[in-house]
């Protein structure tokens, strides 16, 4: 077989994590920690906060040394094993379940996995398309499903509001709500860099992160959302409770800026407000089924490309010390051959 290469995360000799170490193989019976029967040939990965955290050994997300990170993977069967629902050569994605994480993920050319655990890649995306959106678009879409299915329309008098609008989760939740007819009101702390992009993908207005991250010192604001998808969490969140409309919703998917959540019950008994929590990782089938239906429909070509950029499996470390200092926009893809 042809030598590929892996992103390897040894213990130390101390038992810690070490440096991610790229290793060439040939047999990829040999690789660590895998997930099942069925091996993938991978052409493409993500790289995603979890992942960030992991390749730089901030964070318990790594659950066994050595390992390969990586949460997403897109590619082909290579052999599905005695699993008769696949075959040589059918186009796959799997995000979550615990890849990169417990078992070895999408950092290689090469991964075993459960098949339970695959997704067909719908007909109208590519590899790359399919990892532009990965772990981050199904938590976008996911987010924007619990959001209808609790009664958000377009139309409404009120906005729809975005926190770390300008990451991988929230720039495409800019862009599938913009899609859809909602007023989006994008909000970052980088408005300055990438106010641009975001109005590119659909933002119909602009607020800096502190606005949200700052406490109003009152148990409820002037009802200001129709409903708001939140990954930063913290003061933000609670920031988006206060203001949302009776009956609206907002749907909670992130950590970034804090996993406190400093509010009160009043919210929730006097206007109604619904918090939704998004547990994308062990997303079931069914929902799975509905979002990636949704995604490779709800986005266009033009957009994944724009909100995304492909790097090679060496400049992952690099590129996750990047994401987690906040300076990296949209998605990066990982061509795992490059």
């Amino acid at each position: 077989m042809t030598p590929f290469s892996a992103l390897v995360i040894e213990p130390s000799p101390e038992g810690s994590a070490a440096t991610p170490v790229i290793r060439e193989f040939t047999d990829p019976g040999i690789l660590p920690a895998p997930g099942g029967e069925v091996l993938v040939r991978i052409t493409h990965s993500s790289l995603n906060y979890k992942d960030g955290l992991a390749v730089t050994g901030q964070g318990k997300i790594l659950r066994q040394l050595p390992i390969i990170p990586g949460i997403d993977l897109a590619g082909s069967v290579e052999d599905p094993a005695s699993d008769i629902r696949f075959r040589a050569g059918d186009a796959v994605v799997v995000t979550g379940w615990g890849i990169g994480e417990r078992v070895s993920g999408g950092y290689a050319g090469f991964a075993r996995v459960h098949g339970d655990w695959l997704m067909p890649l719908p007909p109208t995306l590519n590899a790359r398309q399919a990892m532009t959106i990965g772990t981050a678009g199904l938590t976008a879409m996911c987010c924007v499903l619990a959001l209808e299915d609790h009664g958000l329309k377009p139309g409404s008098p009120n906005a729809v509001v975005v926190s770390g609008a300008a990451g991988g989760v929230g720039s495409m939740a800019v862009a599938l709500l913009a899609r859809r007819g909602h007023h989006v009101v994008a909000s970052t702390g980088r408005i300055a860099t990438e106010g641009d992009f975001l109005r590119d993908l659909g933002a119909a207005e602009l607020i800096p992160r502190e606005i949200l991250a700052t406490p109003s010192g009152k148990t409820l604001d002037p009802e200001r959302w129709a409903g708001g998808i939140d990954t930063v969490g913290g003061e933000t969140l609670a920031s988006l409770l206060r203001q949302t409309r009776a009956f609206g919703s907002v749907a909670a998917c992130g950590l970034a800026g804090g996993a406190h959540l400093p509010t009160t019950v009043l919210p929730f008994i006097l206007r109604g407000v619904n918090l939704l929590g998004i547990h994308s990782v062990m997303c079931p089938r069914p929902l799975r089924d509905r979002a990636w239906a949704r995604l490779a429909t709800d986005l266009t070509q033009a957009q994944l490309e724009k909100m995304s950029r492909v790097i090679p499996l060496r400049e992952v470390p690099g590129l996750a010390r990047e994401l987690l200092a906040g300076n990296v926009r949209g998605r990066i893809v990982v061509d795992v051959n490059r």
